[in-house]
């Protein structure tokens, strides 16, 4: 049985008294790809904020790599990637490598030089994403799935054990959202990083998961990618608060 390396138990939260997360059970295995899915404001980036420790749930409780999240502090197992490319400031002044190095600060400290090796790691996080070529490019005149990319590199410069991603083809063009899953599905498969990424992508997310969650305020699915496939149309519609139309894109 594989090692549990997040486990939610009896999770709930409300914002001013409206509920967002009731009786929240799950758990994310090592080496997991887990697609997290479900309706806008079914709280889905609650339920990471809370696994990140930027919000304290009503109820329950949260353990990280076998530690209760009140106790945890390796925060470098961990590394994030946010909904960058639909807002990024085009105009930002650095480099490929000085936004990918701004991932050591944390570990290194703030205005102290980086040694041979750290200048080393960053350079191979680069690499990992398919963007040595780009190294000392302005971020701003990459497109935005260049830009996710490098916001990858800059979580795995730390080595992270698991990658939490919060819609990141948003604002990324559809020729490159095929290439970020397969990006992101090899550093699964060959890195052996465990994933867990929010989107609404649900067909591109069945052909790379190996687990779907879908969350709409309480966690109404939790299973391997054939099994969700395998649900009617009416399942769907009541996973979701919605009608659902999946659609697999195959390149």
């Amino acid at each position: 049985m594989a090692e549990t390396i997040v486990t939610m138990k009896d999770i709930d939260f409300s914002y001013e008294n409206k509920k967002v997360l009731d009786h929240i059970n799950f758990a994310i295995p090592r080496g997991s790809f887990m697609g997290l899915i479900g309706p806008n404001g079914g709280g889905k980036t609650t339920l990471i904020k809370i696994i990140l420790g930027l919000q304290k749930p009503d109820t329950g409780s949260v353990e990280l790599f076998g530690q209760s999240l009140e106790h945890f502090s390796d925060w470098n197992k961990i590394g994030f990637v946010s909904q960058k490319a639909n807002s990024f400031n085009k105009g930002f002044p650095a480099t490929v490598f000085e936004v990918v190095s701004m991932g050591l600060t944390a570990k290194v400290g703030y205005f102290k030089f980086f040694t041979r090796k750290h200048k080393a790691k960053i350079i191979d996080a680069i690499a990992q994403v398919g963007m040595g070529a780009y190294t000392h490019e302005n971020i701003g005149n990459l497109s935005g799935g260049q830009q996710q990319r490098i916001f990858i590199a800059r979580a795995l410069v730390n080595d992270p054990e698991l990658l939490i991603l919060d819609e990141p083809t948003v604002g990324v063009d559809k020729e490159n959202v095929q290439r970020f899953y397969e990006l992101l599905y090899q550093l699964n498969s060959q890195k052996k990083i465990t994933m867990l990424m929010v989107t609404h992508d649900t067909g591109t997310m069945t052909k790379h998961a190996t687990e779907i969650v879908c969350l709409n305020k309480t966690l109404h699915f939790h299973g391997n990618p054939e099994e969700y496939q395998a649900l009617t149309d009416t399942d769907l519609s009541r996973l979701h608060g919605h009608h659902v139309n999946i659609i697999t894109h195959d390149h």
